[in-house]
């Protein structure tokens, strides 16, 4: 079955940097697009980052220039590095990837951006 694993978020003071990973398993990773969302509290889930099977990317405008989505296919995990990190980027992340006409998602990982 689908299994989605983040890992990578934290607390981290404003200006700061992390790196979250997802790691994937049971399919073909290298097939599909992956995406990673967030949720901050009391808010709907907004797309971040994805990237195709082919490695190209997209943002979304509050993250451009801060945050880059990158994937290692020989080890099916998709990583998103977070530079100049905002306390508006405070949220729950999520790996999220749709497989036919299904989507999955992993735990989510919290990342907190606050002095």
């Amino acid at each position: 079955q689908v299994q989605l694993v983040e890992s990578g978020g934290g607390l981290v003071q404003p200006g700061g940097s992390l790196r979250l990973s997802c790691a994937a398993s049971g399919f073909t990773f290298s097939s599909y697009a992956m995406n990673w969302y967030r949720q901050a509290p009391g808010k709907q889930h907004d797309l971040v980052a994805s990237i195709t099977s082919s490695g190209s990317t997209n943002y979304a405008d509050s993250v451009k220039g801060r945050f880059t989505i990158s994937r290692d296919n020989d080890k099916n995990t998709v990583y998103l590095q977070m530079n100049s990190l905002k306390p508006e980027d405070t949220a729950v992340y999520f790996c999220h990837v749709r497989i036919l006409f299904a989507n999955y998602w992993g735990q989510g990982t919290q990342v907190t951006v606050s002095s």
